[in-house]
C-alpha cells in the first residue's frame, strides 16, 4: 500500500557510514531547530532512506546546514513498494502542493537515483517518461534548473543478491543536500598541526552536532589533544576552549607525527589549526591543566562540553600526583618538585568528568564524550558517543 501524503513529509537520503550516529544526530539537529523526533517516525534501520514528519521546510533547510550523516533531503510527494503504487500516491498528492514548481514559467529537471543498482540510461529515461501525468508545465533544463525532482529506488542493502524490482520507489522535490564536503575540506591529511589521535574530520562534526552546538556558545574540551574538536564546533560559531595535562601538545613542541618530518614546526599548534580554517576568532584559550583537579570556580560556564579521553591505548592516562600519592619503593621527591604523574583510571576519568560537567554545564547544556566498551565478539575495540 502506498503510504498517505502529508504536507510535512520528508525523505532524507542518509550516508552509508558511522550508522550507529545517525539516529541521534538527526534527533539531536531536529531538537536544535525546532523539530521533534517522534517514536512513530518511520525509519528503515540501515537503509539510506528515512521517511520523517518536519514541521516546516525552514527547519528541514536547517538542518540541512548542519548533518553530515545525511546526503540529501526531499519534499515526499509520492512513495510505493512498485511503479503502480507510485504513480497511484502521485495521483492522491494535493495539485495544489505541486502548483507553484511546476508552472509555466519554471525550469525543471528529474534525475534517477537508485541504491545497490545501476540502470542504463535508457532505463533511467524511461522511468521519466512514466511521469508524464504530472502537470508539469515548465521547461527542462539540465543545466541551471530552479526545481529538480528525484525518483529514489531502493534495491536492498546486499550487494551479492540485488532483485529485479525495487523494494521501494520514492519521488520527491530536492529541498537541500548535507554537509559531507566538510569531511573532505576539514580532513587531517591537510592539517596544519595533528598527532597520533587526532579525531577524524566527519567524526569531530557528528560530535558538535549531538552536543547541538550553536552560535556564541562556548564550548570546552579537557582533554583538548591537537584540537580536532574544538575546530568543528567553531566551525558553528561557537567560541572554544580547552586544556590538556601534556604541555608539549598543548604548545605544539617535541617530536611530529606527520611522515617524513621529524620535529613539529614553530607554528604547529591548535590555533593555528583554527587560523588555517579561518575559525581563529573563536578561539579563547588552551591551558596546561589537569582534568583531574580542575580549577574552576563553582558556576555554570559551557553550553557544551566536547571531548576524546585517553584511553591508555595510543595516549597515556596520566594525572598529577602528590608526595603521599607516591607508591611505595619510589625515592620521594623534594618539597619544591612539581607534582609526579600518575596513572589516571578510565572509571575515575569518567566519573571525574561526569562530576564536572555536572557543575559546569549551563541549563540544558550537553557532554558529548567517547566511551571504549570491549566486547568478546570483537577483537578491536568499539567506541560509541554518549550524550
Amino acid at each position: 500500500m502506498a503510504l498517505p501524503c502529508s504536507l510535512n513529509r520528508y525523505l532524507l537520503l542518509m550516508a552509508q557510514e558511522h550508522l550507529e550516529f545517525r539516529l541521534p544526530e538527526i534527533k539531536s539537529l531536529l531538537s536544535l531547530f525546532g523539530g521533534q523526533f517522534t517514536n512513530n517516525q518511520e525509519t528503515y534501520g540501515k537503509s539510506p532512506f528515512w521517511i520523517l514528519t518536519i514541521p516546516s521546510e525552514d527547519i528541514a533547510r536547517n538542518l540541512m546546514k548542519r548533518t553530515v550523516c545525511a546526503k540529501s533531503i526531499f519534499e515526499l510527494w509520492g512513495h510505493g513498494k512498485s511503479p503502480e503504487e507510485l504513480y497511484s500516491s502521485l495521483r492522491n498528492y494535493p495539485v495544489e502542493k505541486m502548483v507553484p514548481f511546476l508552472h509555466s514559467d519554471s525550469t525543471y529537471k528529474i534525475k534517477i537515483h537508485t541504491f545497490n543498482k545501476t540502470l542504463t540510461q535508457e532505463e533511467k529515461v524511461k522511468r521519466i517518461d512514466a511521469l508524464e501525468f504530472l502537470p508539469f508545465e515548465g521547461k527542462v533544463n539540465l543545466k541551471k534548473p530552479q526545481h529538480i525532482f528525484s525518483v529514489l529506488e531502493d534495491y536492498g542493502l546486499d550487494p551479492n543478491c540485488i532483485p529485479e524490482n525495487p523494494h521501494n520507489i520514492y519521488f520527491g522535490r530536492w529541498i537541500a543536500d548535507g554537509q559531507r564536503e566538510l569531511i573532505e575540506s576539514y580532513s587531517v591529511k591537510k592539517r596544519h598541526y595533528i598527532g597520533n589521535t587526532s579525531m577524524d574530520a566527519g567524526l569531530s562534526f557528528i560530535m558538535a552536532n549531538h552536543g547541538k552546538v550553536k552560535k556564541n556558545d562556548i564550548v570546552f574540551d579537557p582533554f583538548v589533544g591537537t584540537g580536532g574538536l574544538l575546530i568543528a564546533s567553531a566551525h558553528f560559531g561557537a567560541y572554544v576552549y580547552g586544556t590538556d595535562i601534556d604541555y608539549n601538545t598543548v604548545h605544539g613542541l617535541g617530536k611530529a607525527s606527520r611522515k617524513n618530518q621529524k620535529w613539529r614546526g614553530p607554528d604547529e599548534n591548535i590555533r593555528a589549526n583554527l587560523r588555517q580554517y579561518g575559525l581563529e576568532k573563536y578561539y579563547l584559550d588552551v591551558l596546561v591543566s589537569d582534568a583531574s583537579k580542575p580549577s574552576w570556580k563553582k558556576g555554570t560556564y559551557f553550553d557544551a562540553i566536547i571531548t576524546d579521553p585517553p584511553y591508555g591505548i595510543r595516549e597515556s592516562t596520566r594525572r598529577t600526583g602528590s608526595q603521599k600519592e607516591i607508591q611505595k619503593g619510589i625515592e620521594k621527591c623534594p618539597e619544591s618538585h612539581v607534582p609526579v604523574s600518575l596513572n589516571y583510571h578510565l572509571s575515575d576519568m569518567f566519573f571525574d568528568l561526569l562530576n564536572f560537567a555536572a557543575e559546569t554545564l549551563t541549563l540544558g547544556g550537553r557532554l558529548v564524550y567517547w566511551l571504549p566498551v570491549y566486547t568478546p565478539e570483537y577483537v578491536t575495540l568499539n567506541y560509541f558517543i554518549f550524550i
